[in-house]
C-alpha cells in the first residue's frame, strides 16, 4: 500500500508546543482533503493524545519527547504518536465513564469516537509507547 508521508515532527513533550502541533494536523488534513469539521476533529483528537503523553507517560517531565507522524494512503489517515517515556500500563488506558462529571479525563473517549481504529502498544525493548490512530478519509 502507497503512503505518502504528510508530516514526521519532534517536539518537546511541553504543553505550549501544541499549538504547532494544532496548526499542522489542520493543515495536513487540509492537504489529504479533508473538510473544516473533519479536519478539527482530527485536531482535537491528536491533540489529546500528545496532551496525554505530556501529563501521563512523561508525567509534566518537558524534558522529553513526542513523535508524530501523519501517513495518507488515499483512504485513510494514520496518525503516530510515540514517546520514549516509560512504558504505561496499558489496562490503565481507557475512557472515563461520561456519568462520572468533573474536569478532564476525556482524551480517550475523544479520541475513540472520533477514529475509527485506535492501537496502542510499548516500542521495542520498553523504549516507549506508540499510539497508532486511523482514520477513512474518503
Amino acid at each position: 500500500m502507497n503512503q505518502d508521508r504528510l508530516l514526521n515532527l519532534h517536539i518537546p513533550a511541553h504543553p505550549d508546543r501544541l499549538s504547532l502541533v494544532r496548526a499542522l494536523v489542520r493543515r495536513a488534513a487540509g492537504i489529504a482533503g479533508c473538510n473544516r469539521e473533519l479536519a478539527e476533529d482530527l485536531v482535537l483528537a491528536v491533540n489529546e493524545a500528545c496532551m496525554n503523553v505530556i501529563q501521563h507517560a512523561y508525567k509534566g517531565d518537558t524534558t522529553g519527547e513526542i513523535k508524530l507522524e501523519i501517513l495518507n494512503n488515499g483512504s485513510r489517515l494514520v496518525f503516530r504518536v510515540m514517546d520514549h517515556a516509560a512504558p504505561v500500563d496499558l489496562e490503565c488506558v481507557k475512557p472515563r465513564d461520561l456519568g462520572d462529571v468533573r474536569p478532564g479525563g476525556l482524551g480517550t473517549h475523544f479520541i475513540r469516537a472520533i477514529m475509527d481504529e485506535c492501537v496502542m502498544g510499548h516500542l521495542e525493548g520498553g523504549a516507549g509507547n506508540y499510539l497508532e490512530m486511523i482514520k477513512k478519509i474518503s
